[in-house]
């Protein structure tokens, strides 16, 4: 981008003792947004002040942040359609350099070879085998239960990239995979798991719980579940059954639940200033 005086001048000041000017300073570059990166990062590379190394580093964190907030805002605002993009946004607080193009061009290939082998006469059963076979068995997604409450189970890019994931990250990426193929997958929260559901197409804009035509376990290889499956988990969970338990839910609902996945993994790892960003990441979808 092109340095006009102005925030030539603002970056000078990056080093002035006075907490109150460099407050100030401070605020007017982070409403320049991702793009003023590059030029703080210049300041850094060419100074030995170990302070303004320091409040280089939080101002760039601060930015990215704010970015994250106003994707995630975007998003929501524009209906929240593709949950792989919901997700995206999630893994981008984390991975602040990562581009949407490469999670999709990783999503691509998986929905190529869905695609090849699904055609409108298959039922949904058949649908749902095809997805599984060519998600578990040719790409070999699978759930990672030997370190579950990593974040990195949690975000949608290191998921397509190793292959293992959480029930969460894997039924995005099956869901994703099913609605790009006009495939009615919904995600349906439950507590303490997450499981979808595969919709009777001819009833799809009632999304009632009695149009679920079955349930799929993302976590263990699209296994389907049947309504009676669902009711004895809650009764081992010592839950009292409740309607949303059964039903599809929307895709602010399951990109809320990563993020609160994400609280939880942070608070066992204890990395408060992180619980506390994921905190108010989840108030921008609760509102």
């Amino acid at each position: 981008m092109a340095i006009d005086s102005k925030i030539k001048a603002l970056l000078h000041l990056l080093d002035d003792p006075n907490e109150e000017v460099f407050m100030h300073v401070s605020k007017n570059l982070l409403n320049q947004g991702v793009e003023i990166i590059p030029e703080l990062e210049k300041v850094w590379e060419t100074s030995l002040n170990q302070i303004l190394q320091e409040r280089i580093e939080n101002l760039i964190q601060g930015i990215q942040f704010v970015s994250v907030q106003n994707l995630l805002t975007k998003w929501k605002n524009e209906g929240a359609a593709n949950i792989l993009e919901g997700a995206f946004n999630i893994a981008k607080y984390q991975y602040p350099d990562l581009k949407l193009e490469q999670v999709e061009k990783q999503f691509e290939n998986l929905k190529r070879d869905v695609w090849l082998e699904i055609n409108n006469n298959l039922t949904a059963l058949e649908k749902t085998r095809v997805i599984n076979h060519v998600f578990y068995e040719i790409h070999g997604f699978s759930g990672n239960s030997s370190n579950f409450y990593a974040p990195q189970n949690s975000y949608i890019n290191l998921v397509l990239e190793n292959k293992k994931g959480n029930p969460l990250t894997l039924g995005i990426i099956y869901i994703a995979l099913a609605q790009n193929l006009d495939i009615p997958v919904y995600g349906v929260s439950m507590p303490k798991n997450f499981i979808l559901s595969y919709i009777d197409e001819y009833n799809i804009g009632l999304l009632k719980q009695n149009e679920v035509l079955f349930y799929i376990n993302p976590f263990n290889k699209g296994a389907v579940l049947g309504k009676r499956e669902i009711d004895y988990f809650l009764k081992q969970q010592k839950l009292e059954p409740d309607k949303s338990y059964y039903s599809p839910c929307t895709n602010i609902e399951v990109i809320k639940k990563l993020i609160l996945n994400l609280i939880y993994s942070y608070e066992k790892l204890g990395y408060p200033e992180k619980v506390d960003d994921m905190k108010q990441l989840f108030n921008i979808l609760q509102d």
